[in-house]
């Protein structure tokens, strides 16, 4: 049987399932509930304690993103920090730490950027018997225009420093939260490193406005009439975190960093893609806002079962083994060459991969044969593009081939070659010499 239990930074936890700060972990009753349903670890609801109180809006906190059978693909908030009173929260983190002591307790936590506001909140954190800290560098709306949050997490020389003081004041594990809205996300990264931390976690929020309200034109979900850039998450923002998370993992100089993925994980096969590419664990929250918080069972039973079917004995096996065949594009093999195959007995004469391909592809797909509705490749015309392989309603009935060496490409005539070739040395690329000098 496969063992999912882990370390993250030092953090013990039965699973690599945890809950990220976000509503719902926002107190005792909430993560008292998620260790019932089976949740490896949670990360506490950023707590704050300078600086001008935070008062919520009592309206819409929330937008979403919908596919037109109402399935979430992306979900918006401008909720704030917690609320709730510090010394409550302490409490209650210390009560729940006790209860769960194998499971791991992080604590998100967010100050003004002066030493002294990190020195006084991280003793008191200490207190509780938490595993570890998360610094939230990444909220990116309400806290960032009070110069917190992503106001930091965009600057790494104020990472930097905050983790460095951060280290130097507190003994536990220290997790920096990286923002995505930043352009090259190597450098935040770095920045934490050299202050010291002992890993990041990945992504925050994406800057976003959901839409118009069409009947007011004003902006939804609004409050009194304004509203205001929230915070974008959900399924359609595991793309970009992942590829964050390998650049990280696949940089020299934060590849030994353990990184914790975070970013529209809602099944087992969701956090395998955050594993294979680099983390060593994986933060949930909108799937468990949308399902509720024992959808962490069928994670567990999922990788579990996924581990034992591949013979990995621990989550430690899984990480990182996609890394290798992450590249640059001009490393790709051009002497690979695919065409598009039909499934004839799979096809329900939709059409919809002739018109893709009609309209805005490369015209490889014909609609007729014998004067009857029939689609077909025409593999002197397939680029192996993969657009019809997406847009087909069934799965699996439009699949590509990859032609083997020595056979004949009938678009171009040329025979595929068994030798790699990319950009760098092609005979077509005009910067050659100066790629391969």
């Amino acid at each position: 049987m496969a063992d999912l239990h882990c370390t993250f930074a030092g953090i013990t936890s039965p699973n690599p399932f945890w809950l990220a700060s976000a509503p719902p972990t926002d107190k005792a009753y909430n993560v008292n509930r998620a260790f019932e349903a089976g949740w490896g670890g949670v990360v506490w609801k950023t707590l704050g304690e300078a600086g001008p109180p935070v008062v919520n809006v009592n309206g819409p906190r929330y937008g979403a993103l919908l596919t037109p059978d109402r399935r979430l693909m992306g979900f918006n908030n401008i909720e704030l920090i917690t609320d709730r009173d510090l010394e409550i929260n302490l409490k209650e983190i210390a009560e729940v730490k006790r209860d769960w002591p194998d499971r791991a307790m992080v604590v998100s936590l967010m100050v003004p950027c002066e030493e002294a506001a990190w020195k006084a909140i991280l003793p008191r954190v200490e207190d509780t018997g938490a595993d570890g800290i998360e610094l939230n560098f990444g909220c990116p709306h309400g806290m960032s225009e009070r110069g917190m949050g992503a106001a930091v997490g965009q600057v790494p020389e104020y990472i930097e420093m905050v983790t460095a003081w951060c280290k130097q004041h507190s003994k536990l594990p220290v997790i920096v939260k990286l923002t995505p809205n930043i352009t090259d996300i190597r450098h935040p990264a770095r920045a934490a490193q050299r202050g010291g931390a002992d890993a990041v976690s990945l992504i925050n929020t994406i800057n976003s406005i959901m839409g118009v309200d069409p009947a007011t034109l004003t902006m939804s979900p609004s409050t009194g009439g304004k509203g205001s850039h929230g915070g974008y998450c959900g399924p359609a923002v595991k793309p970009i975190a992942l590829n964050m998370v390998a650049e990280i993992a696949r940089d020299a100089q934060t590849a030994r960093m353990p990184i914790s993925g975070i970013g529209g994980i809602g099944n087992w096969r969701d956090a395998l893609d955050y594993l294979a590419l680099g983390a060593s664990n994986v933060q949930v929250c909108t799937a468990a806002m949308v399902y509720g918080f024992k959808i962490v069972q069928e994670m567990t039973d999922g990788l579990s079962n996924y581990m034992d079917e591949m013979g990995f004995k621990n989550v430690s096996d899984i990480v990182g083994k996609a890394l290798p065949t992450v590249a640059a594009w001009q490393y790709l093999n051009l002497n690979t060459i695919s065409k598009a195959v039909i499934n004839q007995d799979s096809c329900i004469q939709c059409g919809r991969c002739h018109i893709a391909c009609e309209d805005t592809s490369h015209q490889a797909i014909s609609a007729t044969k014998d004067g009857k509705r029939h689609f077909e490749v025409k593999e002197d015309e397939c680029v192996g593009c993969n657009l019809c392989v997406t847009v087909c309603p069934v799965p699996e009935c439009i699949t590509l081939r990859d032609l083997a060496p020595g056979e004949k490409d009938l678009r171009t005539g040329q025979t595929v070659s068994s030798q790699h070739a990319d950009w760098t040395t092609h005979p077509n690329n005009p910067m050659r010499a100066a790629v391969t000098a």
